[in-house]
């Protein structure tokens, strides 16, 4: 009998195989270890994303929820409220363009290649993208220079989940009361000291008398404090995964730098970092002859959605010339992420360096150990010789 266990370490190592049974076989599947069906295919997850009427975000997005989380930020809460932190939110990010970031990327993303230079093969989780992306987040959040360990600790902490227990363990949840408590310390500074970075914009940003509450921008600011550090970071280490893999990629990008967007996208689709998110149904609704009721939870498999031979031509392909159209790497629908801008750039800025500075990098023989997220895949390590 065909089972489906997202919080498997087999399927954080490869859920490829079982996607693809999923797809053809049960493309609505009840799960009995995740207790929630699984929605497989391209178009119904695109269907459920754009339909927040029937599935939706407000008792949480994760596979794991965090306790207090769902219905305060923009990827737990539906529309109308949803709309109006949106509104806020981007009105705040949008406050400055985003070239003030460019400078201050490719600067921490040398920094960090160069502590690497005399250290080889190097762990480019360790070493590179978890450093690189908490300079990005203390950059746009100013944060305090004192903790920024603890805090890349703790937002690895956040994204992970027992696959023995199926839940979020105590040291997660610690992790968690942590950032909370450390977004609720910084909001109270940035009320009384404003400045030009984005946590202040969150508290300044104002539309027809309209603000967002404190509970609001504090958990806000913990997601993306969570996200921009060890999300960012894991997309990031995919894309390597991916370049070192398909070194012919690697030596096209080596050769036009101007590829390296195409590159992104093709990875997003390919090896996206973010493959499952949840929804809970609000009307009953039939799908490929299953019939979902109101309070029943859906995962939403955009790591598969995004291998579907019906949406994509010889999806397993890593396709420089792809130019990938709709992938999921970002979810989609009213809950698209929000800082997508910001991670193409970085990411962009960090594999310009990486490559200029390191053109035959290249990865060695290891067996990865993926974390162990029902919502994110990622390497705990990658090892990587330049």
């Amino acid at each position: 009998m065909f089972r489906f266990d997202p919080f498997s370490p087999e399927i954080d190592a490869n859920p490829f195989p079982a996607y693809k049974t999923l797809r053809d076989e049960y493309p609505c599947f009840w799960s009995e270890e995740a207790n929630m069906w699984v929605l497989s295919r391209y178009q119904d997850i695109v269907m459920a994303l754009n339909d927040w009427e029937t599935f939706s975000s407000a008792k949480g997005n994760l596979m794991s929820e965090m306790p207090g989380r769902a219905g305060a930020t923009l990827g737990t809460s539906d529309p109308p409220r949803h709309d109006r932190m949106r509104a806020l939110i981007q009105k705040a990010v949008m406050k400055r363009a985003l070239d003030h970031i460019i400078e201050p990327a490719h600067a921490a993303a040398r920094t960090r290649l160069e502590a690497v230079k005399d250290k080889q093969p190097f762990d480019f989780v360790e070493d590179f993208s978890a450093n690189y992306t908490v300079d990005l987040i203390a950059y746009l959040f100013n944060l305090p220079a004192e903790n920024l360990e603890t805090v890349r600790e703790k937002a690895v902490l956040m994204v992970q989940s027992d696959p023995v227990t199926r839940t979020k363990s105590p040291e997660h949840l610690a992790a968690f009361e942590w950032m909370r408590d450390y977004a609720d310390t910084l909001v109270e500074i940035r009320k009384r000291e404003p400045g030009e970075d984005l946590l202040s914009q969150f508290i300044l940003a104002e539309i027809d008398g309209e603000k967002l509450e404190d509970r609001e921008i504090q958990l806000t600011v913990t997601t993306l404090i969570m996200a921009g550090i060890e999300s960012l970071s894991g997309f990031m280490s995919m894309l390597m995964k991916n370049l070192t893999d398909f070194t012919d990629v690697r030596d096209a990008l080596v050769a036009d730098p101007s590829k390296i967007p195409d590159a992104i996208e093709e990875s997003l689709r390919f090896n996206t970092s973010a493959q499952r998110f949840k929804r809970c149904v609000q009307k009953e609704i039939t799908l490929h002859g299953q019939t979902l009721k109101p309070g029943d939870f859906v995962c939403l498999a955009y790591g598969s959605g995004n291998r579907d031979e019906r949406q994509f031509a010889n999806p397993d392909v890593y396709d420089l010339e792809r130019k990938p159209k709709g992938h999921l790497g970002f979810g989609g629908g009213v809950h698209a992420c929000l800082g997508t801008a910001i991670a193409r750039l970085a990411c962009k800025v960090a594999i310009e360096e990486i490559l200029a500075m390191y053109p035959t990098i290249h990865s060695i023989e290891q067996e990865i150990q993926w974390m162990p997220s029902s919502t994110f895949r990622s390497p705990l390590h990658l090892w990587l010789k330049a």
